[in-house]
């Protein structure tokens, strides 16, 4: 039993290991696409127009682009997330060649705008284990995890009618 298992486990994390998006780095791109026009037309929320904010989605598409095309050819492992966030740290760094350049076209960007459905699809993300622990523990967790989040509507309704 246990060696059937760590097999498994095995599998799944080369599994997991082919899924990471450095690994796939045309489909990743394409999707990156889709989202940063998903998150250009949503930068229109504050009022501003859509061609002041292009050139600042741009620059941060191409961030996230180099950042996993250094975690693809990098020799040792570190996450996407990780190469992204040092991309965009140089980049914006003060010595860095037209980071004011940089930072203006950025600073076009409403960031609440494009961080929102972000953060909704990391949230609604399942995968196949979750479904697997979905199934065994049944309809309790659909009533559980409904009055979950209607605890934290009603109390966050409270606090901000409270508060503002």
């Amino acid at each position: 039993m246990k060696t059937h298992e760590s097999t498994v486990d095995q599998f799944d994390a080369e599994a997991l290991k082919e899924l990471r998006p450095e690994n796939q780095l045309g489909k990743t791109a394409l999707v990156l696409a889709a989202v940063c026009i998903a998150a250009w037309f949503s930068n229109i929320v504050n009022g501003s127009p859509l061609l002041d904010a292009l050139p600042g989605m741009l620059i941060l598409y191409l961030m996230v682009i180099i950042g996993l095309v250094i975690g693809r050819f990098c020799p040792f492992y570190l996450p996407s997330v990780a190469w992204v966030s040092l991309v965009s740290i140089i980049a914006t760094l003060p010595f860095f060649p037209g980071n004011g350049w940089i930072i203006a076209r950025l600073a076009e960007v409403d960031f609440l705008a494009v961080v929102t459905p972000v953060l909704a699809y990391a949230g609604l993300a399942l995968t196949g284990r979750e479904f697997a622990m979905f199934k065994q523990t049944g309809w309790k967790l659909v009533i559980v995890a409904l009055l979950v989040f209607t605890g934290t509507f009603i109390g966050s309704a409270v606090v901000a009618h409270v508060m503002l």
